[in-house]
């Protein structure tokens, strides 16, 4: 019997990205011979002068330019360039003949003009021995798609409320947005949070900084003291015989106010990707030897594909049927019966056979109609009362003895962040030059920041006088992208300070 549900989200890679080449091989959940939907080696996109370039391997453990993943990018990744949605949209479950996953290399010439080809490069298993042995030894989910074609944003909405109240894009914000700038983004239904405290069941959010993204849901800045913990705290948590939350999610360390992603454990592609995986098997082998293993379920998903190449077309869905909360961040009139691009999801559990490849078609919302299956929840919107649930995957009638009690290391990618080693004079220099440079040509705060800058915000007006509220707001609302990295590092370090003070 399950009794605590953990999940992990980490950031932007596409299933063939991390899984394409793994090769493995395992039985479904009926037991039949099956192995994993990856890659033949053949998949191609042609690059901006038509060349056909081949998925290949291995890949970088950090990129220099991160790929686009806002909603346009999206649709020129997977529709081709210049393509389109069909519309109206095909059934739920049906393909839009539309998309054709042609214009991955097109699309990050647009951000990487001197090698657009490396989007289509895959890790081999040897990079990610946390990941791959944790799909060998439990269940992986070859068919798990990210809730919509979208950037990271709305698809963690999906995660936490079965929507994302018509949000579509990275969020943007002004004057309009008052209830969003002050209270944080609102759901019809509200949110799994919601549902478990009208249960009067404990659930807790761990977190690897200060901006996790989870408080940007309204309601969550009056939980920030009683559910919200740092994720170093985590292992000493789940070690505890009374440890009594049901479900906990986790994020990781973003390292977003660097404004480039650096430093962190969230995958981010320009950050390292080994740090994840030593995060990835931190959790595991914490519950792993804790009291609770035994009904335990950890689920690890990534939240969109980042932009990275993926050969499976994804299929149309149910549209969540809540209102669109905030119109203005509606950017595209998107329907949300797209789903988005394919992404690798394990479901770890002692109840879960070895060697498990499910082909069952998920998204997000999977989570949220499993846990609400196990803890009898109402669902929130029409996308989770129809997901399909993984409930299916526990099928041992006693628990597994044979699982791992470590994992692997993670691999050596050879990179240390200048942070763990102290500035070097010349790394001084081209941070200050880096600043001067962004104080003469400021830039609108960019895509992917926006949602940390406003985190930020709210943890501001969390801890300052209500009459200051609306100035905040202001000073908010006229930030440059480098006065957003330099907000979110005041905050943080007061964030600090408030911790340390009690």
């Amino acid at each position: 019997m399950i009794e605590h549900i953990f999940v992990v989200m980490l950031e932007n890679r596409s299933f063939d990205h991390l899984l394409g080449f793994s090769q493995i091989q395992g039985t479904d959940p009926s037991g039949r011979p099956t192995k994993l939907e990856g890659l033949t080696g053949r998949e191609s996109n042609a690059s901006p002068s038509g060349d056909a370039i081949a998925v290949s391997s291995p890949a970088d453990f950090l990129m220099d330019y991160g790929p686009g993943h806002e909603f346009s990018d999206v649709k020129e990744q997977i529709c081709g360039k210049g393509g389109t949605y069909s519309s109206p949209a095909p059934s739920p479950g049906q393909i839009d003949p539309n998309i054709n996953n042609s214009g991955y290399v097109s699309n990050f010439s647009r951000y990487n003009r001197k090698n657009p080809e490396s989007i289509m490069k895959c890790y081999s298993p040897t990079q990610l021995p946390v990941l791959t042995t944790l799909a060998t030894e439990f269940a992986v989910c070859d068919h798990w798609f990210s809730s919509l074609p979208g950037p990271t944003w709305p698809n963690r909405f999906f995660i936490h409320a079965a929507s994302s109240g018509g949000l579509d894009d990275s969020p943007s914000f002004s004057r309009e947005f008052k209830s969003i700038l002050y209270d944080g983004f609102k759901f019809d239904n509200g949110s799994i949070y919601d549902q478990f405290d009208n249960a009067k069941r404990d659930w807790m959010i761990y977190s690897g900084d200060e901006f996790p993204q989870a408080l940007s849901i309204a309601g969550m800045r009056a939980r920030l003291e009683k559910n919200f913990r740092p994720f170093n705290q985590f292992r000493h948590d789940v070690s505890d015989p009374k440890f009594s939350k049901s479900y906990v999610f986790m994020e990781p360390d973003y390292h977003a106010f660097t404004g480039k992603f650096r430093g962190g454990t969230s995958q981010h592609p320009n950050d390292d990707v080994t740090s994840g995986e030593r995060l990835l098997k931190d959790i595991y082998e914490s519950i792993r030897s804790s009291p609770h293993w035994e009904e335990s379920l950890l689920i690890i998903t990534y939240d969109e594909h980042g932009g990275f190449y993926d050969h499976v077309v994804p299929p149309t869905a149910i549209p969540p049927g809540d209102s669109v909360s905030s119109p203005g961040n509606n950017h595209n009139n998107f329907d949300f019966r797209q789903l988005g691009v394919r992404v690798p999801t394990l479901i770890i559990s002692p109840l879960v056979a070895k060697g498990t490849i499910d082909h069952n078609t998920y998204d997000h919302t999977s989570v949220l109609a499993t846990v609400e299956k196990l803890f009898n929840l109402g669902s929130l919107t029409k996308r989770d009362e129809t997901a399909q649930t993984l409930n299916h995957l526990f099928k041992l009638q006693t628990p597994r003895t044979d699982a791992p009690m470590t994992l692997p290391d993670s691999a050596v990618s050879g990179y240390v962040h200048k942070e763990r080693t102290g500035n070097s004079v010349a790394a001084r220099l081209s941070e200050l030059m880096s600043g001067l440079i962004s104080l003469l040509r400021p830039k609108p705060v960019d895509p992917s920041l926006r949602g940390f800058h406003h985190v930020a915000l709210l943890r501001d007006i969390q801890n300052s006088p209500v009459t200051e509220k609306e100035e905040i707001a202001r000073r908010f609302l006229r930030h440059r992208t480098v006065h957003a990295t330099k907000y979110m590092q005041r905050i943080r370090r007061e964030a600090a300070a408030h911790k340390a003070n009690g």
